[in-house]
């Protein structure tokens, strides 16, 4: 009896079931190898070279693997395609489908079903899981490791605030300075404020924090400072605590601030708003790359699964060497164009929309040529 496109079949379940153990297989093992080779060896450093006490040192081991498994999970996909279509292939079972009427587009519908369901599951690993490991991995080696990124992040921290004019042009309306950031309030901070393109105000204090309930600043031993046309001094006041009502702005930029890595899609686009103005264009187009790879890395396990199940069906044989060492030219391949791509999106040669799905669309588009080239 001649199968429908897309009935659920005993085909449909074998398939599946072999893709299913293998790539239960090929994940476990790219994930070790990852971990193993991609953190063990810098968490030795920071033993021996910073101390990093030996408990602390097995917790970020193990938060680390949320990471490298979802960068295995569409390798995984690949290579397992691959295989389990290249094993069809060369023990002519894809031959027996076919010689039942059976297209190959038929023949492939399980593995990119799969697929689906994978890229489904990358999307909510990168969404709800890796940026928080990432993010509690960075916090536990903080007190042992002074020039950590997060550290550095916290440190000399400038936000310029802007305002546009009747004329629609951008003009610097306030400028926030703060030696580091403790967790809870900003150390020895500077707000310089500016009217009509000249400064008129500037403000010092030891210590500032936020205030939830007023919605203010609570400056504390600091002085403020008026300035006359001529930028003399023509008032200054000494205060060893004083409420202002400036914007939280500033502090949410302090607290928010990690890397995109640590950050999940929702964190990522509130923290581009609340950089949106402050002129650090390199940082904008960053975070807008940034925004648009996580939504596009889930969908390659779609296009590597399309291209390996088509490449497995080309090959009447191929052993899991060649698996293994296709898979590894696939995956350079897209790394290198991925890296590419992204570095035009973040200085603004190409958009950032660009930037993070064109190598997704070109696998696509190869995939789809082999299909219908590999099914004639």
């Amino acid at each position: 009896m001649k199968l429908t496109p897309f009935q659920l079949s005993i085909l449909d379940r074998y398939i599946f079931d072999k893709i299913t153990v293998f790539f239960i297989f090929s994940v476990s093992l790219f994930t070790s190898v990852g971990v193993t080779i991609g953190t063990v060896s810098d968490l030795t450093y920071k033993i021996n070279e910073h101390n990093l006490p030996l408990a602390i040192a097995i917790l970020v081991f193990f938060l680390k693997i949320p990471e490298y498994a979802a960068y295995a999970l569409p390798i995984g996909t690949l290579l397992t395609t691959l295989l389990v279509y290249g094993r069809l292939n060369s023990d002519r079972e894809l031959i027996a489908f076919r010689s039942v009427g059976m297209s190959l587009y038929r023949i492939i519908t399980p593995a990119i079903a799969f697929s689906i369901l994978i890229t489904g599951m990358t999307f909510f690993f990168n969404e709800l899981v890796v940026p928080a490991a990432n993010y509690q991995a960075t916090i536990l080696q903080n007190p042992f490791i002074g020039e950590t990124e997060f550290n550095l992040q916290r440190k000399d921290i400038f936000y310029p605030e802007y305002q546009y004019s009747a004329l629609n042009k951008r003009q610097l309306k306030r400028l926030y300075y703060a030696e580091k950031f403790d967790g809870k309030q900003l150390i020895n901070v500077t707000i310089i404020t500016w009217s009509q393109n000249e400064s008129n105000q500037i403000i010092t204090a030891k210590y500032a924090q936020w205030d939830q309930q007023k919605e203010v600043w609570e400056l504390i031993e600091g002085q403020q400072e008026i300035l006359s046309d001529s930028l003399s001094s023509t008032e200054i006041e000494q205060f060893n605590n004083q409420e202002i009502p400036l914007p939280e702005t500033f502090f949410k930029v302090v607290t928010s601030e990690r890397s995109p890595e640590e950050m999940n899609l929702r964190q990522a686009q509130t923290y581009l708003n609340l950089i949106a103005n402050s002129g650090d264009l390199k940082n904008i187009r960053l975070f807008q790359v940034r925004i648009q790879q996580k939504m596009a890395f889930p969908s390659i396990c779609f296009v590597f699964s399309l291209v390996g199940a088509t490449l497995g069906s080309a090959h009447y044989t191929i052993s899991r060497g060649q698996g293994f060492g296709i898979c590894v030219v696939i995956v350079f391949s897209y790394y290198i164009l991925g890296f590419t791509t992204n570095a035009l999106g973040i200085v603004g040669f190409i958009s950032p929309f660009l930037s993070a799905w064109t190598p997704n669309f070109l696998g696509l588009g190869i995939g789809g040529w082999l299909l219908h080239s590999i099914n004639k």
